[in-house]
């Protein structure tokens, strides 16, 4: 029977019905694209191995002297695995390209051997030899200067084992009329910079010696980031510290891994074991020296600094005996933007870079302080290599006085809650002694390179600062010993907004009047203009009132 309807019509075609599972054109073509990029590029580099082999074929057949002559000439460096090796330019585009083989088998300090590579290009322009004294046996003479490639691949190499520190803008920006942001390497495990070269150092030691271990002598931020990195990559570690050495500084190097020994009482009796046991051992002994892997690694510090603060207009550096950061830093700035000012800061009680620049050769006559307050600063520990840098690169040098430093180590405890050491802090003592005028209204960058300050040291440093900086002050005055003059005198410091520190009431060796008693203060004030304030209070109070310079 026929519907009504008519006949019955078609169902429609369900449009989420799934078609046949084939990408589109346009997914095939992309793909295909992909592949033929993908072959281009590893004949391209295939192609770029070969032409590279051929080139240190010849290189080698140039540079490799005869047996003979290695036996002969006593003057002649030994070179450390294939003499003459030119390693492959490194930019910073390209340092996820390299595998942790390259630049393997670097300059390394040791004290028995010279270890040198061949003659690379310098950096920006050739730089005029500076003659090593012959007192002075130094390793890192041999060694190249460094390139902008080695500290990219140093900054590639260690990025995995040390802090990536902050560089943050301070609050003491509007007390000195400028924008400062400082770089808080004080952060590192072991409070100390030095760790960056000390990485990178070890890394760069062939697996033998990593096997057989790395020796030191010394209680200094070098010593500490070797103990830590070394035991960390599994090198064994020695460090030789003599029966003068604090007692924080043993615990921390063994508590970072170290095998640490009590040795003599002097440093140089230590150095001397240590090299006697590296002798008999087999151990590298490391000092802290200016060869071209440790600057690499130090010079880590400019290029996250021009990474971290764009238009930067000037960057400070502490320098002093010990300018490897310096030197390091400034040529990956200065490669980077060849108009930032790099300024170095030393103390006036030493000022050896300053001398050495004069002299143009590293001045190991100058007398240096060997108070621990000063800690790495006051060492003489550069060598050519970082000289021919500083000489060139950095912009300019300033010494700074103690009472500076110790300011600035106030300074920094207030307004950023750091504490630091002198040669963490000297870089900011230029800004506070007012040594740079020229910085005021521009963007400067203060490295805060260490903070290992022993608790002895900061108490006294701290009080001294206060007093330095006119906020502790002390007077003495002579009142009548009878009821209520000492409460008179209370009660004028409360109305004068004063902190009372500490108080002290002499009557037994008094020169003046019977009866009466000779008080001596110490109070604490806001700033210089209360102290003030309260001095000619007190002088219109009390004539005979004595002031305490400092």
């Amino acid at each position: 029977m026929v519907s009504p309807r008519g006949p019955p019509r078609a169902r429609p075609t369900d449009m989420t019905t799934p078609g046949p599972l084939l990408p589109p054109y346009g997914v095939v073509v992309g793909a295909l694209l992909r592949l033929v990029v993908y072959l281009v590029a590893v004949l391209y580099s295939y192609a770029e191995q070969l032409f590279l082999k051929k080139d240190d074929n010849k290189i080698k057949k140039q540079d490799i002297p005869a047996v003979c002559d290695l036996h002969c000439c006593k003057d002649v460096p030994v070179r450390n695995g294939l003499i003459g090796q030119k390693p492959p330019s490194i930019n910073p585009e390209r340092l996820k390209d390299f595998g942790e083989e390259d630049y393997l088998n670097g300059d390394v300090k040791t004290w028995e051997m010279k270890i040198v590579s061949r003659n690379e290009e310098l950096l920006r322009d050739a730089l005029s030899c500076i003659p090593q004294p012959s007192s002075r046996t130094s390793l890192a003479s041999c060694n190249r200067l460094i390139r902008f490639e080695d500290i990219s691949a140093a900054a590639f190499k260690i990025q995995c084992g040390v802090q990536k520190t902050p560089c943050m803008y301070s609050r003491l920006s509007k007390q000195y009329g400028m924008d400062i942001y400082l770089k808080k390497e004080f952060l590192q495990y072991t409070g100390s910079v030095k760790e960056r070269g000390v990485l990178y150092l070890l890394m760069s030691l062939p697996q033998e010696q990593q096997r057989k271990g790395v020796i030191v002598a010394s209680d200094s931020n070098f010593s500490m980031a070797v103990a830590h990195h070394a035991s960390e990559l599994r090198v064994p570690v020695f460090v030789i510290l003599c029966t003068s050495t604090a007692p924080a500084r043993v615990r921390m190097c063994r508590e970072y891994g170290a095998m640490v020994i009590s040795y003599g009482t002097t440093g140089k009796d230590s150095q001397l074991h240590a090299r006697r046991l590296a002798q008999e051992n087999g151990y590298l002994y490391l000092e802290e020296e200016d060869s071209a892997v440790y600057l690499s690694g130090l010079g880590t510090v400019g290029l996250e600094m021009y990474e971290q603060v764009p238009k930067l207009d000037a960057v400070i550096f502490p320098a002093g005996g010990h300018c490897g950061l310096l030197a390091g830093s400034a040529a990956a700035l200065k490669h980077l933007n060849p108009h930032i000012s790099v300024i170095g800061v030393e103390s006036e009680s030493f000022p050896v870079l300053q001398q050495s620049l004069k002299a143009g050769h590293p001045n190991d006559d100058q007398a240096c302080n060997n108070h621990h307050f000063y800690g790495d600063v006051s060492g003489v520990g550069f060598g050519s290599n970082s000289l021919q840098l500083t000489g060139k690169l950095v912009d300019k040098v300033v010494a700074v006085r103690e009472e500076d430093i110790l300011i600035s180590m106030l300074r920094l405890l207030e307004y950023e809650r750091a504490t630091v050491d002198a040669e963490g802090a000297i870089g900011l003592a230029a800004l506070v002694a007012g040594k740079l005028p020229e910085l005021k209204g521009k963007r400067v960058a203060v490295v805060i390179c260490s903070g290992n300050l022993e608790l002895h040291l900061l108490q006294q440093c701290i009080a001294r600062a206060l007093t330095l900086d006119s906020r502790v002050c002390r007077f003495s005055l002579v009142i009548s010993d009878c009821p209520g003059d000492m409460s008179k005198l209370l009660e004028f410091l409360a109305r004068e907004e004063t902190r009372v520190l500490d108080i002290k009431q002499e009557r037994t060796f008094v020169t003046s009047e019977l009866f009466t008693v000779e008080v001596i203060c110490t109070v604490e004030t806001r700033d210089k203009i209360h102290t003030a304030q309260l001095r000619n209070a007190l002088l219109e109070r009390y004539p005979t009132a004595a002031w305490t310079e400092r």
